[in-house]
């Protein structure tokens, strides 16, 4: 039987190849942007999140102009309604207060992810922010992207010196079985994959990553 030219793949390899493909193309994706800062819109729904701490920030100062970078400008209006209803009720006191700023941020959350195209299924409690994202958040307010660079870049780095390591081990056993064959088709699409969505994520110019907002 004629053995098909080393270094092309036969029929059957591409064809596993593929159906891992379509099986797996998301889950990689989204295991690869667990290494990097995610949007803000994985966190804004909390009560530690940026969006909550904005709304409860323009409450107590009675601005609301510093909250509606969240929202569309078409949703401003709806906002500002929502602010003066807010304001209006916090002066009744103590406990009204805690009221209105509770309304006013589920408002204020509920409208900015609207705008994303996402449900709002309530304010999620503190502490639960990914770690990602903190990092991210973190850099910020350090004024510093430093650290950041230095903790991705090296959580990536091993995880792909994993892959590649999974897959070289692999290699050299995949013709001896179906099975093994299948193993090495499987650590290959990972590591591929893995390498991909990097290569993307690093070469996508920024602003294509931005939040979903209209421009003024």
């Amino acid at each position: 039987m004629r053995r098909a030219a080393p270094g092309r793949r036969g029929a059957a390899e591409t064809e596993l190849i593929m159906s891992y493909h379509q099986r797996h193309a998301v889950l990689f994706v989204v295991m690869i942007l667990s290494f990097v800062p995610s949007r803000a819109g994985g966190h804004c729904d909390a009560l530690d999140g940026p969006v909550v701490l904005a709304a409860k920030a323009a409450l107590q100062a009675g601005v609301v102009t510093p909250v509606l970078k969240w929202v569309r400008s078409a949703d401003e209006e709806q906002i500002r309604e929502a602010f003066v209803k807010a304001l209006k009720v916090r002066a009744l006191g103590d406990d009204a207060r805690e009221v209105a700023d509770l309304y006013f941020s589920e408002t204020l959350v509920r409208v900015h992810r609207a705008g994303e195209g996402v449900a709002f299924t309530g304010l999620k409690p503190a502490g639960g922010i990914n770690p990602g994202i903190a990092a991210a958040d973190d850099a910020l307010d350090r004024g510093s992207a430093d650290k950041l660079a230095d903790g991705i870049s090296g959580a990536i780095a091993a995880g792909l010196r994993e892959r590649f390591a999974k897959v070289i081990a692999a290699k050299t056993r995949a013709d001896e079985s179906a099975e093994r064959g299948r193993a090495y088709v499987a650590a290959y699409t990972e590591y591929v994959h893995y390498v991909e969505a990097i290569h993307e994520l690093g070469t996508n110019p920024a602003g294509e990553q931005h939040h979903i907002h209209d421009s003024e």
